[in-house]
């Protein structure tokens, strides 16, 4: 039958590092029309390389040394450069996970979704406008006849989400590449985007691969899953059946873990009394735009309060204006009692040590040309003016803390996994021997089996050294394990903060009510469901 022909169909593909290692394993794919393959598994598994080498890329390092790769009956391998330049954008299109750094910062939106059809003849400029409005408009921008004409850094993560699936479909692709297109927005953002994503889907017939490692959202777009590990197929089958009858251990250790938080809650009765952090009625701003709004917090000795919130909400600001990055204009920050000086660089390196911050991406807060020794070692180092062999044992030490080996220590950060990088970003923290850790975003970036090593290791650190912990997402499961008490954060301002049992179990304030509603299930039809019941409330 004509719609179960695939419109791609990938046989034996082989992708492998210079030096030899094999990445991906000899994998087929087949992809009919208007149809959504989930692509799930581990880091490491494969899953973004069969993504990029569907459009005949590879990183770099890495080159595709076998298989073929058919669109529409085409294969692409056998295309000259000009060819594969001809196909990408206009028959295949990629959604990456981070829409910041897919748009160029120096060009207006519209002149980016422009070039795409302009470039290979589709359109003329004036058609490819009109073209882009009408699917800003679709995509529901705000002012889509004049959203284009913002820069990328004017728009929202959520909207510039959406503006990239825009340039991606400018072309009226036959098949797009979804890469986390989701990972990095709150979830009331990614409801939206996974909506429009379903609805351009099915109004446009076009093909989707989506990589993600959250089984909840790929429940939702999915018509069928493949399970990929260390470059290999695992299992492949129906949603439902993968979701809820995996075959395979490995698939069904993933399915576990997504459920793991319905079991798991942290209890406040285990707290001691001593409180460690202060924030009283503090407020910061960028400019003339405030940010944070006469905010109020307190975290006690081995507490861990989750802060979540929507893109935009001040969650990562609070965090900045805590450590001192980000002087605040009113206010003040206590540690034990102690007034904070405002700025960091006037604190003393005892203020300094006690709070350290843990970043969202670890690629980005670890040198690339520092060894391991060098990176945990600075702050023994600054510290407590260890040097040589003292600092190698405490490296050591720390790196044994974190469950990574010792001799890590010579390694740099680009010959570790994304959830080893991560223990480093701890054992970094940690080194300064601190008394509360903020982590901003530690296990978004993180597949599922990775997160759990992290947050397990996270809770071990936390009872065996006393730690106090400002724990920023917008993961809400991953708030109901660990979170003893939770913030929800509105446009700079608490509207609620409660122990997590309470904040959950509600009567809640309705913009925690559309927080927890928005968190996906492991239900194929929930998606679905949920704008059903927000239409018939509308």
């Amino acid at each position: 039958m004509a719609e179960t022909t695939p419109i791609l169909r990938i046989r034996g593909l082989v992708v492998e590092t210079i030096q030899g290692n094999v990445i991906v394993d000899h994998i087929d794919l087949d992809l009919p029309r208007g149809k959504v393959l989930g692509l799930i598994g581990e880091s490491g598994a494969g899953k973004s390389t069969i993504g990029l080498a569907a459009m005949t890329y590879a990183r770099a390092g890495c080159r595709i040394t076998g298989g073929s790769i058919e669109i529409d009956g085409t294969d692409v391998r056998l295309l000259d450069a000009a060819g594969r330049r001809d196909m990408r954008g206009r028959r295949i299109a990629y959604i990456a996970q981070s829409a910041a750094s897919a748009f160029n910062p120096a060009h207006r939106i519209i002149d980016q979704v422009c070039e795409g059809p302009v470039v290979h003849g589709l359109m003329r400029r004036d058609e490819a406008e009109a073209w882009a409005i009408e699917l800003f408009r679709s995509l529901d921008l705000p002012k889509p006849e004049m959203f284009g004409r913002k820069y990328p850094h004017q728009a929202s993560g959520g909207q510039l989400q959406r503006a990239m699936a825009a340039m991606a479909m400018s072309c009226r692709p036959d098949i797009l590449v979804l890469d986390e297109p989701t990972t990095a927005l709150d979830v009331t953002t990614q409801i939206e985007v996974l909506t429009l994503l379903k609805h351009l889907i099915r109004e446009y017939g076009t093909a989707a691969l989506y990589i993600t490692h959250d089984l909840a959202v790929v429940a939702q777009v999915a018509d069928r899953i493949k399970v990929l590990r260390h470059g290999r197929q695992v299992e492949e089958g129906a949603t439902e059946d993968v979701l809820h009858r995996p075959s395979q251990d490995y698939t069904a250790r993933l399915v576990a873990v997504r459920a793991a938080a319905a079991s798991e809650r942290a209890r406040l009765d285990t707290l001691g009394a001593e409180t460690i952090l202060s924030v009283e009625a503090t407020t910061a701003a960028y400019g003339p735009l405030t940010v944070v709004d006469r905010v109020s917090l307190d975290i006690r000795r081995g507490e861990t309060v989750a802060v979540v919130g929507e893109s935009g909400s001040g969650k990562s600001t609070l965090a900045r204006v805590i450590t001192g990055l980000l002087p605040p204009s009113s206010g003040r920050i206590l540690f034990k009692g102690r007034v904070l000086t405002k700025a960091l660089a006037d604190r003393s390196r005892e203020d300094k040590r006690v709070i350290q911050l843990v970043y969202q991406i670890p690629d980005v807060a670890l040198n690339p040309r520092q060894t391991l020794g060098e990176i945990i070692g600075r702050p023994v180092h600054f510290y407590f003016g260890k040097s040589g062999a003292e600092v190698t044992a405490r490296v050591k030490e720390l790196l044994r803390l974190v469950e990574l080996p010792e001799d890590f220590l010579a390694r740099k950060p680009m010959q570790l996994s994304g959830g080893q990088k991560q223990r480093v970003c701890i054992a970094r923290a940690l080194a300064a021997d601190p008394e509360l850790v903020i982590l901003d975003e530690p296990t978004s970036a993180l597949d599922p089996l990775v997160a759990e090593e992290i947050l397990k290791l996270l809770k071990r650190l936390q009872a065996e050294l006393g730690l106090a912990y400002m724990f920023i997402t917008h993961d809400l499961d991953v708030v109901r394990r660990i979170a003893h008490r939770t913030a929800v954060m509105l446009k700079g301002e608490f509207v609620a903060f409660d122990s997590t049992d309470r904040i959950f179990a509600g009567p809640h304030h309705p913009y925690t009510e559309r927080l927890i509603s928005a968190v996906p299930v492991m239900r194929t039809d929930w998606l679905d469901s949920v704008l059903e019941l927000r239409t018939q409330q509308a």
